[in-house]
């Protein structure tokens, strides 16, 4: 019996060793534990949990050619995002890509140089691909840009940034499709004749072959990262996209993955703006939005029980105060993702330094730092018990828009700011300093704090604690501009 158990005590401490080594590797790799993957929150699965914490994804992030642009450092972009707090950023994987002409963006990173363009699919010997260089073979992996995507991967994981790993993307015009490595022309296979929206539905045997087995591919390489979810299509109410096609990857991704130690959350884009989602397939745990202001999106599908996101914002115009309360309200709406679309990321700025773009968005170093407290508020609260409630704001002087998410009696996370159309004129109209605002909520009896947090600086304005019998309550800001938050919390007797 001693020599059984000194046999198992033995093995158990070999067992435990092992464990440790794997470990110790995965995280060397820069990826994840199988427990410490992305996931739902078991409490409230409007949110994820991640690295054992309740979390959200913010970031002001580039133009997804992070891994198939060869002429992008990602080192220095995804330093920049951990600078500011950041913890997101999608990518393309380079199945679709775009032309230095398209959307007029400047210096855009989905429009690499000639011969700078990496992709799944490796060069043929063959010349005659439209953008430049050999054509594709789509029966055979090109190693290297496994090994690129893999340590992007890694790199975003050492610093605490979550991937959203875009499979595809529609062809929006011919220009896209001529560049794309599935047109027939432009590979060796015969595959992809076929216009551009054709692409992705189920009509061409050999197309949807190429596109289950790329995505069967992408997958299984990147088993063993924690810090990701897969969209299965950007903006797929675009160039001919369908349900069925979309719903064919997803169950292609749910197979790959049945066997797997730990198995990846699967997002759909649902629309730009707003719209209910009927009928969604069961392994889906995202639903990705574009566009939403206002953030009605999130109470239209807060039923779902799922996380909402709003990953791409844009064509509002350059000024931080657009996308930072638009950030605000997305997120006290009940939402989880905030991704900014950053146009200060090009090849030549990797570090997002660039200012004299003409491109259809913002982004800059001020408007990430704006994003990093923003993110940095959402972690100082304990937001899981928390649901979107504007009815608490019962009134507010002067005019202003109000967010507002609450544990009612507990906490309370609002924003104030002023009043934005979608698309202003002139920033200028709207703009205003040295607001004083009177806002008067209604408030269960109880002892609380009460702090004015700048959404610029991070620093708490004003603060104080309040006495209150029940009912409503008026409360004076800090003087700010443009916009402000306020967190709220109830003290316990013995603080």
């Amino acid at each position: 019996m001693r020599h059984h158990r000194s046999i198992t005590l033995l093995t158990c401490l070999m067992a435990t060793q092992f464990a440790m080594l794997a470990l110790t590797k995965c995280m060397t790799l820069g990826q994840e534990s199988p427990a410490e993957i992305l996931a739902l929150h078991p409490d409230n699965p409007h949110y994820f949990t991640w690295r054992g914490k309740p979390t959200i994804l913010v970031t002001s992030g580039e133009h997804y050619g992070a891994v198939l642009n060869l002429d992008f450092d990602y080192v220095r972009y995804l330093d920049e995002l951990q600078r500011h707090g950041l913890n997101h950023t999608r990518t393309f994987t380079g199945v679709y890509r775009e032309n230095a002409t398209a959307f007029q963006i400047t210096d855009n990173t989905l429009a690499p140089l000639p011969d700078r363009y990496s992709c799944p699919w490796a060069r043929s010997e063959q010349p005659g691909y439209h953008a430049g260089g050999n054509r594709f073979d789509l029966t055979r992996w090109d190693d290297a840009y496994f090994e690129r995507l893999k340590d992007f991967m890694a790199q975003a994981a050492r610093r605490g940034i979550v991937v959203e790993v875009t499979l595809f993307c529609p062809m929006y015009k011919d220009a896209m499709w001529d560049d794309c490595p599935m047109k027939a022309s432009n590979n060796v296979n015969g595959v992809g004749s076929c216009s551009l929206n054709e692409v992705y539905t189920l009509k061409h045997r050999d197309l949807l072959k190429v596109q289950l087995a790329v995505a069967r591919k992408i997958v299984t390489e990147l088993r063993d990262f924690g810090n990701l979810y897969y969209e299965v299509c950007n903006e797929p109410y675009f160039g001919g996209v369908t349900m069925e096609w979309q719903h064919a990857i997803a169950d292609a991704i749910v197979a790959v993955e049945k066997d797997f130690p730990q198995r990846h959350l699967i997002s759909m884009n649902i629309a730009n703006g707003r719209k209910k989602v009927e009928g969604p397939h069961p392994n889906v745990s995202i639903f990705n939005f574009h566009y939403c202001v206002p953030p009605d999106t999130v109470a239209m599908n807060y039923g779902l029980n799922k996380v909402i996101g709003e990953n791409e914002t844009g064509f509002r115009g350059k000024d931080d105060l657009l996308y930072r309360t638009e950030a605000w309200d997305f997120l006290l709406a009940g939402g989880a993702i905030y991704n900014n679309l950053d146009y200060s990321f090009t090849a030549k700025h990797p570090d997002g330094t660039f200012r004299d773009y003409k491109s259809p968005g913002g982004g800059s170093v001020e408007l990430r730092q704006q994003l990093g407290i923003l993110k940095q508020f959402f972690d100082g609260l304990d937001f899981t018990p928390m649901r979107p409630d504007n009815s608490v704001v019962r009134r507010v002087i002067p005019e202003l828009t109000s967010s507002a998410l609450v544990q009612q009696g507990q906490s309370y996370a609002i924003c104030l700011h002023v009043p934005l159309p979608n698309k202003p004129k002139s920033i200028a109209d709207h703009s205003r300093d040295k607001i004083d605002a009177s806002l008067t909520l209604e408030l269960p009896h109880g002892e609380y704090s009460v702090e004015w947090v700048n959404t610029k600086t991070g620093s708490i304005d004003k603060a104080e604690r309040i006495k209150h019998d029940g009912g409503e309550r008026t409360l004076m800001s800090s003087t700010f501009a443009d916009d402000v938050a306020l967190r709220i919390n109830r003290v316990s007797p013995d603080n």
